[in-house]
């Protein structure tokens, strides 16, 4: 049996960004509880050159939703939103989904030879598809979101492997 590009992908992203947001959630009561600022928490970093945990969370949206739409030929998502509180977070999270939940099957399926064009500042880099989701994206996703995950609990915050991984 094959597994195609949209299965290893869109639903992927859609399961650990609802993932992120419920650890949020705990995040803000850990906050509230402990009398630790939010914008504290978003500056938050493991080491003095890592990015913030805002930024951390910033970029495991955008390695969603910019791969899932230049892959589905769209361009990427402009999310016009404040990030200064967690709830800012929350709602780049929750149009992160909206628009991954709007894409169909049939506009990633096939598209593992496409050439996506990636501006990186003066340059275009051409890579594709399946590629690019392999070696680079799913890392990326998986990083940003583990080291979000990871200043959390280097705070104190009580989650665990399952908050993670999610329920099935």
């Amino acid at each position: 049996m094959s597994i195609s590009l949209y299965q290893v992908s869109v639903p992927v992203f859609i399961k650990f960004l609802g993932n992120l947001s419920l650890i949020l959630d705990k995040a803000t009561a850990f906050a509230a509880e402990k009398k630790i600022e939010q914008s504290v928490l978003l500056e938050t970093r493991l080491y003095p050159n890592m990015f913030t945990f805002g930024r951390q969370l910033q970029r495991v949206a955008d390695h969603a939703t910019s791969y899932s739409a230049r892959l589905a030929g769209l361009p990427p998502p402009v999310f016009d939103l404040p990030l200064t509180t967690i709830a800012d977070y929350q709602a780049l999270i929750k149009a992160s989904i909206e628009f991954l939940s709007g894409l169909e099957a049939s506009q990633i399926d096939g598209q593992e030879l496409r050439e996506i064009s990636i501006p990186r500042g003066t340059e275009v880099r051409v890579v594709q598809g399946q590629t690019h989701l392999l070696n680079n994206i799913l890392p990326n996703f998986y990083f940003h979101l583990t080291t979000a995950y990871a200043v959390l609990r280097n705070i104190g915050l009580d989650v665990g492997k399952q908050d993670f991984l999610g329920r099935p």
